[in-house]
């Protein structure tokens, strides 16, 4: 059997029994397959712990070693976008170990709303109980495992029944009825069968789940977003609209498309009528007086009460900034007046200019939040080459469609433009589906903001897989 070198990779070596091993370190670079190594600035000796090989995932291995290869600030290679295996490693990885926005608060208007959700193969569901709170289960019942609630949202009057065998589930997840079962002749205990839970947290009106077994801390990314968001107070927000839209392109695909504003000039019309175009609004870029406008409308800001500064997390897996609007345009609309007239969102103000608060979070959620309304976009991946994208508009609670606002007004700026990236991202997809489709480099100015996702990429999911390693055996 072939010698595998993992030193750079994993700080490895290979045993004189001639069995293949790999070591559960971090130390990631150049991986050789072949039996001789070839490593440019290996890194330190380090103690490791070795695993034969043939007790890892020659996915993962697949994986690590086109990580390893990644040209700095360059993208990444074709089978990220288009492997299964790769796709899988996402999954698992990723999706089933981070924090997942999945709905807002105010979806959740009286007991029994319910809204679900698919990440990868767990169906998700999550429920309103009589108490107030929002619960996270499972969308699996206990006896055959057919879903319990079909669709994307609705709500159950009393409990939540099954359409297969009628097993029947109050709100907060417990058992109340399955018809035929006898306690005493089959032993038969209604408590052993709950619905499994699902971790769930809120923060500033936005709910995440996590499927993993021992989720990852919320904390401190809850109080962030809980504190930054606070003056909108979203939880008293209504949605007035949300859209649906799937993307035939790789999830990666459509955070990369989003971290840029390099095409917005070549492409959304709309949108530039408000946005700023390039990246001086991060107030780090630009000329001196595109860095004062920036400073002077945050200082506003600041001055009223509203949170205005650059917060990122040490990993940069989240983000929260306020930036200014162009113009100083007040909303996502095509002259930049409110779209929602005469209501505003928690203590916004009326008549003064307060930006755009832009968040992000890896991997499921970028946000844009003006004094009118709020969109929120969440991502899903569907398949290797699939994405969905919910969006949704947020106004105040007691705003009125037609007195209050135009929906069309409300929404016309950012459905123009997810039709846009949509079409972007599939054309994407199809050129780095072509087996002659090499990465090309990022644009330092421009481009910056991808380099940093695909950066959190590789570094999260080569993390999350060399966990898996890294207890003894």
């Amino acid at each position: 059997m072939a010698a595998v070198a993992f030193r750079r990779m994993f700080g490895g070596a290979v045993r004189s029994t001639g069995k293949r091993y790999m070591s559960a370190t971090t130390q990631l670079g150049t991986v050789s397959m072949a039996g001789t190594s070839s490593f440019s600035n290996p890194a330190p000796e380090v103690e490791t712990q070795l695993y034969p090989s043939d007790q890892i995932d020659q996915g993962d291995i697949r994986v690590l070693d086109a990580i390893a290869h990644r040209a700095p600030n360059y993208g990444l290679s074709r089978e990220f976008y288009t492997d299964p295996v790769f796709h899988q490693a996402d999954l698992e990885s990723i999706w089933y170990k981070e924090w997942v926005f999945a709905a807002h608060d105010a979806d959740f208007q009286k007991p029994g709303d319910w809204r679900t959700l698919q990440i990868g193969d767990y169906p998700v569901l999550l429920i309103k109980a009589k108490d107030g709170k929002i619960r996270g289960f499972h969308n699996v019942c206990r006896h055959r495992g057919h879903p319990l609630c079909i669709g994307s949202s609705g709500t159950s009057k009393k409990r939540l029944k099954c359409p297969y065998h009628q097993w029947t589930y109050d709100f907060d997840g417990k058992l109340a009825f399955a018809r035929d079962f006898s306690s005493e002749k089959e032993k038969f205990d209604k408590e052993d069968f709950s619905l499994k839970p699902v971790a769930i947290e809120s923060a500033g009106g936005y709910i995440f789940v996590s499927v993993a077994e021992n989720p990852k801390p919320f904390e401190p990314m809850g109080d962030v977003i809980e504190s930054y968001l606070a003056p909108f107070d979203l939880r008293e927000a209504k949605v007035a609209y949300e859209s649906r839209v799937v993307e035939e392109g790789n999830w990666k695909m459509v955070w990369e498309n989003n971290r840029e504003c390099y095409h917005c000039k070549g492409s959304h019309a709309e949108l530039v009528t408000t946005f700023p175009d390039g990246v001086w609004w991060n107030g780090l870029s630009g000329t001196e007086k595109e860095r004062s406008i920036v400073r002077d409308m945050q200082e506003s800001c600041k001055k009223m009460g509203l949170p205005s500064d650059f917060v990122m997390s040490d990993d940069a897996q989240y983000r929260l900034q306020r930036i200014p609007l162009t113009d100083n345009a007040r909303s996502f609309t095509m002259d930049g007046t409110p779209a929602v007239k005469t209501k505003r969102l928690g203590r916004m103000p009326f008549e003064e200019s307060v930006g755009d608060v832009l968040m992000y979070h890896y991997p499921s959620t970028w946000n844009h939040f003006l004094a009118d309304h709020a969109l929120s976009f969440r991502l899903l991946p569907m398949s290797p080459t699939k994405t969905e994208l919910l969006v949704k508009w947020l106004v105040p609670k007691d705003a009125v469609e037609g007195v209050d606002y135009d929906l069309d007004n409300l929404t016309h700026v950012w459905k123009e433009t997810n039709e846009q990236d949509r079409a972007l991202v599939e054309g994407n997809q199809k050129g780095v589906t072509s087996p002659a489709y090499k990465p090309g480099p990022y644009n330092p100015e421009h481009e910056v903001g991808v380099s940093q996702f695909i950066d959190w990429y590789c570094d999260t999911i080569r993390g999350n897989i060399l966990s898996k390693y890294a207890s003894d055996v």
